[in-house]
């Protein structure tokens, strides 16, 4: 599976543009703030619906503009998938798969699956457990609609269930029953999404401990560790138990959405001990294996976004990096970087098909494998 082709009309700080991409290695180099991100962002946004830096979809409308409208072309085996996005002010966002469009985006997620590594992942180290509740659910959203569907309902539940436990009546009375009917009702959600982490986490580990040590050539030991409070408890029996204490403090106080992971580095957090190369190394191996997680079960191969990932590495390490990548085992990557002569001279070595894009200021100029 490959992208084309791909168009961006006003979107971020491209007024119009084109590209018709190699199906295995696409480099696009330029100074920072050209705009060579802003073409991966819109390469997930084809593929998950979102952008992957911005959450808020009219923020990413070029300034001055009304909307925006990304239009990809992917090659898939045995046939090919129009995607097109449009962003419109003050409206919904509409998604279509060639042509028709989507009733609910959540119907879209796993159809093209993506892996991005980026400076923008360092808050799986370095920010609270949201973050790292969010990767587990993009990786395993993309393979398993359930279990997005599951995540969909329990949220939503949990909201209702957060704004009882705010809401008492003016007499002063909780409606405890309708607590025990969010209780039953978000139960299966929560044991489903449970299982559903465990499962992939406990996949993952040895691959990312692989990834680790190619990439740092042995010299430390890493670890993903998951955490949940439905380890070893009944969850119906953690609910009834906090239902005083949520009252009390008018949230809910166990369940999924408490989920945690554990990075760390010969055995103390990463965070604390880890220097800037090893954290980026680390980031670079748990991305490296989600994309082997996904393509095993998905039985589709990813597209892999680089992002800017290179700064902190020497020149050993980049290349060592960009050669295991331009393998068979891969597909399309896609790679931006400040130096294009770096690139080329890392690229011409390893031998595979590419192309050059030079972006400056919204503005895209095409090189050939030659570099002209």
């Amino acid at each position: 599976m490959h992208l084309r082709n791909l168009s961006l009309v006003n979107f971020k700080n491209y007024q119009q543009a084109d590209f018709e991409f190699s199906p295995r290695i696409n480099c696009l180099v330029g100074n920072n703030g050209g705009g060579k991100t802003n073409v991966l962002d819109a390469i997930h946004y084809l593929c998950m619906c979102k952008s992957y830096f911005n959450a808020v979809d009219t923020q990413n409308i070029r300034t001055g503009c009304e909307f925006s409208v990304i239009q990809g072309a992917f090659s898939l085996p045995e046939r090919t998938e129009e995607i097109y996005c449009a962003i419109q002010r003050m409206r919904n966002k509409v998604f279509k798969r060639n042509k028709k469009e989507y009733d609910r985006l959540s119907d879209h997620i796993g159809l093209i699956p993506v892996v991005v590594i980026s400076p923008a992942d360092s808050c799986l180290i370095t920010e609270g457990s949201d973050e790292r509740r969010k990767f587990m659910n993009s990786v395993i959203s993309q393979y398993d609609h359930h279990y997005l569907e599951d995540n969909i309902h329990y949220n939503h539940l949990l909201l209702q269930r957060n704004k009882l436990l705010k809401d008492v009546s003016p007499s002063g009375r909780f409606d405890e029953g309708t607590l025990v009917a969010y209780d039953e009702q978000i139960i299966p959600y929560a044991e489903r999404i449970y299982a559903g982490r465990q499962d992939f986490i406990s996949k993952l580990v040895p691959v990312f401990r692989k990834y680790y040590a190619f990439i740092s050539g042995g010299q430390e030991a890493v670890d993903l560790a998951y955490h949940s409070q439905l380890v070893n408890n009944s969850f119906p029996d953690m609910l009834r138990e906090a239902r005083n204490k949520d009252r009390i403090l008018q949230y809910s106080t166990v369940g999924v959405h408490k989920d945690d992971l554990t990075l760390s580095l010969d055995d103390l957090p990463i965070k604390r001990i880890g220097s800037q190369g090893q954290q980026k190394t680390y980031l670079v191996a748990l991305k490296l294996a989600q994309f082997d997680f996904i393509k095993e079960i998905n039985k589709t191969v990813p597209i892999f976004l680089f992002d800017d990932i290179f700064d902190k590495f020497d020149e050993k390490r980049v290349t060592q990096i960009i050669k295991l990548v331009a393998e068979e085992h891969f597909g399309q990557i896609f790679i931006t970087h400040t130096d294009p002569l770096r690139m080329k001279d890392i690229i011409h070595e390893i031998g595979v098909d590419f192309k050059f894009f030079h972006i400056e200021n919204g503005q895209v100029e095409k090189e050939d494998r030659n570099g002209h």
